[in-house]
């Protein structure tokens, strides 16, 4: 016995959106996205511009060059009275090192203040946020005192020097780094740590096997925050750094565009541009970290 099946009614379709209903709802959005990324790319565009042309000026320069050169990455070799390559390889090596310590010793002083609780634990911890709140150029003063009479005694970690330099650095953002990592130390589950201890893991094991790998995110950042920041910093370094072998770029490129260099902007914009490279290198290393899970994974199962 067969049975008349009805035929499926046709599905409507949806009414098409007029642009006006389109830009409301969505349409706003892609334009402030398109204007942020244009106030982002224009000053990258401009030094460009001025590193590859032969105007000595940047205000009278234009966002493509008219006739394209290299002679300002010429200049910034052939100088011997400025020594680039010096100042780029210091910069590099400081940037480097002051990354991984930074990593290195905030992780342990959060790990520290997130997994054991001992007496002065909060005191310690509020002390380090306060210190925080004043900016580190208001002691700039006692810092330069401070490593001048550190000089007399050890003059490889007093002024002019880069390890003197690189161990201010350490202490100016340990507190605030601290923080930050214990914060994502903290939503790691404690569950984690007691079954390993459980299995006989030590303090040290679950540290570096366990903890470190799931923070690899807020590693990466605080890594990649102060590898800029190292790059990027200019009073301090400007104040302690004196020897024209010892300076960074930050310090070195400044005489390019004082009062005895004030026509040299197009060197200046050609240093800058090599700086940059190895920051968009790492961040694109960095990226998958960046975006990575916190603890995907970890306790499922």
């Amino acid at each position: 016995m067969s049975t008349a099946t009805s035929p499926v009614p046709p599905v409507p379709k949806a009414p098409r959106r007029s642009f006006g209903r389109w830009f409301k709802v969505l349409g706003w959005r892609h334009l402030v996205a398109l204007g942020a990324i244009a106030f982002a790319i224009l000053p990258v565009l401009w030094v460009v511009s001025a590193a590859f042309t032969t105007d000595p000026t940047i205000s009278s320069g234009n966002l493509l060059p008219r006739q394209p050169t290299t002679d300002n990455f010429t200049t910034l070799f052939s100088n011997p009275d400025q020594p680039y390559l010096k100042w780029y390889l210091n910069t590099m090596v400081l940037a480097t090192v002051v990354a991984i310590f930074t990593v290195l010793i905030a992780a342990g002083a959060a790990y520290a203040f997130s997994r054991f609780r001992f007496k002065g634990r909060k005191v310690g911890m509020v002390f380090l946020l306060l210190v925080q709140m004043f900016p580190q150029f208001l002691a700039i003063v006692a810092i330069y005192l401070l490593m001048a009479q550190v000089s007399d005694v050890f003059a490889a970690v007093g002024l002019d020097t880069l390890t003197g330099l690189g161990l201010v650095y350490l202490g100016g953002a340990m507190g605030v780094n601290a923080w930050l990592i214990k914060g994502f130390f903290d939503t790691i589950p404690f569950e984690i740590d007691e079954s390993a201890k459980v299995d006989g893991a030590t303090h040290g094991q679950v540290f570096w096997g366990i903890i470190l790998p799931l923070a690899a995110p807020v590693l990466a950042v605080v890594g990649l925050l102060s590898f800029i920041f190292t790059i990027n910093e200019f009073l301090i370094a400007s104040t302690l750094l004196q020897s024209p072998g010892t300076k960074t770029l930050a310090v070195g490129l400044r005489g390019f565009i004082d009062q005895q260099y004030s026509e040299n902007w197009g060197p200046f914009a050609a240093g800058a541009l090599l700086a940059a490279i190895p920051v968009v290198i790492l961040f694109i290393f960095l990226q998958k970290f960046i975006v990575g899970g916190l603890t995907q994974g970890s306790v499922k199962g």
